[in-house]
């Protein structure tokens, strides 16, 4: 048996690190644009890559954090795609249920890193989703996918998974997952123990603008009634919000150097996936959400600064006062 299985995809992030752009927003903040001069050669400070993509970056978490993990993941047949799964299998995850698409390429994004904060151009490839026969887990983490996962019976497959066996289930859905409406799904949502999205993903996926003043008590309800027993809202630097059902609870971020921000949210439900996994409530889930995205943001890339189990219990020491407070 696993402890968790990750279904989603993977991808290899290219960071390009600038310093010549320009950042303008409008006159409440709530959309702004990274400008460079169009035309020109832009210096770059640095160039990397790393393996990426929402559910590789929380299996690749759940690992290091001491669950005995496995993905559902597609990839090409290219150079990319071996990075990928050497990269999964280096961290301890199991890729028995990779699928390996042969004439096919790989997931890619270009990550331009200005100034802590990232803008990424993301090539999709449209995979055909099947889900594998699963062994048992005990969670299930669901998140991004490409659009083409609407041609798929991928979700209705997971639903009797998770019906057959009990798993509980992490559900963070993605760009094309939230585009496609996922309020089409209710029986998905009854099956899943938390749901974690930002803030502005909460609005759309409600029906809210995204400049919409909307209370977070309200955003946080709205999504419990969807079905969901647990409910989490990250916000930046205001931090996160949780909803078990009972009780509402703010947490704020913990200390860290910012680097670069790819990931924060991918650490954040991982983090408290694991608190979970190792019985902790929601409002402590949240402190152990806190400290891996802190963590991470203090690196280049979203898996460097993915903490382990025994760095994770140094780090909610360190940060004892920094507490899940009702509201």
């Amino acid at each position: 048996m696993h402890d968790l299985i990750s279904i989603g995809d993977a991808t290899v992030d290219h960071y390009v690190q600038i310093h010549e752009a320009e950042v303008r927003c409008n006159l409440n903040k709530t959309e702004c644009m990274l400008c460079v001069e169009y035309g020109d050669k832009i210096p770059v400070d640095k160039l990397t890559n790393s393996v990426a993509g929402n559910s590789a970056n929380n299996v690749v978490g759940g690992a290091r954090l001491g669950l005995k993990s496995a993905i559902y993941v597609n990839v090409g047949s290219d150079a990319s795609g071996k990075q990928i799964i050497e990269k999964l299998k280096l961290e301890g995850v199991s890729t028995r249920y990779a699928e390996v698409n042969e004439g096919m390429e790989s997931n890619l994004s270009t990550v331009l890193t200005f100034k802590g904060e990232r803008t990424i151009f993301v090539y999709h490839q449209d995979w055909k989703y099947k889900l594998p026969d699963l062994d048992l887990t005990k969670w299930v983490y669901f998140s991004s996918l490409s659009k083409s996962f609407t041609h798929s019976n991928l979700l209705n497959e997971l639903i009797l998974y998770l019906e057959r066996t009990g798993a509980r289930m992490l559900y963070s859905p993605g760009t094309y997952q939230i585009q496609a409406g996922v309020k089409k799904y209710p029986k998905l949502l009854t099956l899943t123990e938390l749901f974690l999205v930002n803030k502005v993903e909460a609005k759309r996926i409600l029906g809210y603008k995204v400049e919409d003043d909307i209370a977070i008590k309200k955003l946080l309800k709205s999504i419990t009634e969807l079905g969901p027993r647990m409910v989490a809202i990250t916000d930046g630097k205001e931090g996160s919000f949780g909803y078990d059902g009972v009780k509402y609870y703010h947490l704020g971020v913990f200390p860290a150097n910012l680097v670069e921000a790819t990931g924060a949210g991918d650490a954040f439900a991982t983090g408290c996936l694991a608190g979970l996994f190792y019985g902790r409530n929601l409002a402590e889930a949240m402190r152990w959400g806190a400290a891996n995205g802190a963590s991470v943001v203090e690196q280049i890339g979203p898996q460097t600064g993915l903490l382990t189990y025994n760095k994770m219990q140094e780090n909610l020491k360190q940060n004892s006062k920094i507490v899940a407070k009702e509201i």
